[in-house]
């Protein structure tokens, strides 16, 4: 039966004691998700078989329902068995969040003051752990209309929670909600680069590896990748990067013993050390706001983006030094394996699973290309056409999940022929990346984070 547990109620003294306090340690696949699309960014979850139909306003397949108060797009990162996201709570009850294919560039007028917070609730029985304050004032950079003040996911590693909050700082807290250290990074103005005053704020999210802390920020102004230590808050190093305002996710990926940092980007799509921040290879080119997340497979990068001239996919071998830019018209060289110049996606990462790479477009059109050799296999459209899709895909026990923002959710069979297996109700606002552990599926809506088993 469907429980519904408002956030604002009081934890007992003796709850914390039942969060599971797994040490910092590596995440256990199909277990812990411990960043934006679960471990490495893969979007893949493995191990336990995962539900096919459920109906959330008709109480079918529902393990249970959490109130959140306010707005936020952050995915539910999961270690052990606290399941835990952040929130933006405005001062005006409406504070305006508009789903639906449309392309004003307008931000959100709302100065009132709003309140950031920490929820982390037991992820077997969506009881509240703990509910803390994380910041209170008026947000310096305003929001889009599809965007909310707390779009970056969570990072853990067990011992520390991650919440960047872009220009309302750097927090993190150990596993029971105490603050450990936070940091002010200063004003983080993420926008259209070709209208600064449309503020959209900040979306990309934390990455830890190795004790480091990964935050990419493209901004308006002096935009940078950094490494921070994840114990100290300590900067270890700091690289300039020339590029617009971006909301991607770094994604961690070792070649021959050495560590890189990949990321996405409009002029600087490329490859940093992470010991050092130093270049290893650059790509010029592609849509003009970079959002989707790096993903890696088969020893390629794969990198998408929409907005502008072009919307490609490329597929990078992961060896790449150099600047690696393609010539007008080309679409292979030594360091790229393959591309198409008209396919990729504008806010949706893709899931590469069973050697097939998914690529959805917002308006619910998605391509299934073959990983190594590029070649497309089907292209298919959920939703009726004015239905759309932000949340990032994920897979799990041979099925892709996409998430409308209308609230359903399209189960396809993964493979080289498509099928959909259901269409399920949430029934709420879906933005934000569901999470996936021990065959559970979470959904962060508008309103409520949503197990399904």
């Amino acid at each position: 039966m469907t429980r519904r547990v408002l956030v604002a109620a009081a934890v007992a003294v003796g709850l914390v004691s039942t969060i599971d306090l797994q040490s910092a340690a590596d995440p256990r696949p199909g277990i812990d998700w411990p960043s934006f699309r679960g471990i490495n960014g893969t979007g893949v979850a493995e191990g336990f078989p995962t539900p096919t139909t459920w109906d959330v306003p008709g109480g079918k397949g529902v393990r249970w329902t959490t109130a959140i108060e306010g707005l936020g797009h952050s995915s539910p990162v999961i270690w052990g068995n606290q399941v835990c996201v952040t929130t933006a709570i405005s001062g005006k009850i409406d504070a305006g969040l508009r789903i639906g294919i449309y392309g004003d560039i307008a931000s959100v007028q709302d100065d009132t003051e709003h309140v950031w917070k920490l929820v982390c609730v037991d992820k077997t029985s969506g009881q509240v752990l703990f509910n803390k304050e994380i910041h209170r004032g008026v947000p310096a950079i305003k929001r889009h209309t599809k965007a909310t003040h707390a779009n970056s996911t969570l990072a853990t590693d067990g011992t520390h929670l991650v919440a960047m909050l872009g220009s309302e700082g750097l927090h993190t807290f150990d596993m029971q909600g105490n603050l450990i250290w936070k940091k002010d990074l200063g004003v983080l103005d993420s926008g259209f680069f070709m209208v600064p005053e449309a503020q959209w704020e900040f979306a990309s999210s934390p990455v830890i590896h190795d004790g480091s802390l990964i935050i990419q920020a493209d901004v308006q102004k002096d935009s940078f990748i950094a490494a921070f230590d994840v114990t100290t808050g300590a900067e270890t190093w700091r690289t300039p990067r020339s590029d617009v305002p971006t909301w991607s996710t770094p994604t961690i990926h070792t070649v021959g013993g050495r560590t890189q940092i990949l990321v996405n980007g409009w002029h600087h799509t490329g490859a940093y050390d992470f010991e050092t921040g130093r270049e290893i290879w650059k790509l010029d080119g592609g849509g003009d706001i970079p959002v989707p997340r790096p993903v890696v497979g088969h020893g390629l990068v794969f990198i998408t983006n929409a907005h502008g001239r072009l919307a490609p996919v490329y597929a990078i071998r992961e060896t790449a030094t150099g600047d690696i830019s393609l010539a007008q018209g080309q679409t292979t060289s030594d360091h790229v394996a393959w591309s198409v110049l008209r396919g990729g996606a504008y806010m949706i990462t893709p899931v590469l699973y069973d050697g097939l790479l998914y690529v959805s477009r917002n308006n619910g059109v998605f391509k299934v290309f073959e990983a190594t050799s590029g070649q497309e296999l089907y292209e298919q459209r959920l939703g009726d056409g004015t239905t759309g899709f932000t949340a990032s895909l994920v897979a799990a026990d041979g099925k892709i999940y996409f998430t409308s923002e209308d609230g359903d959710v399209f189960v396809v069979k993964a493979g080289r022929t498509y099928e959909l297996l259901a269409k399920n109700r949430i029934g709420e606002i879906g933005m934000a990346t569901p999470a996936i552990s021990e065959g559970a599926l979470y959904f962060r809506t508008d309103k409520s984070l949503i197990s399904i088993q």
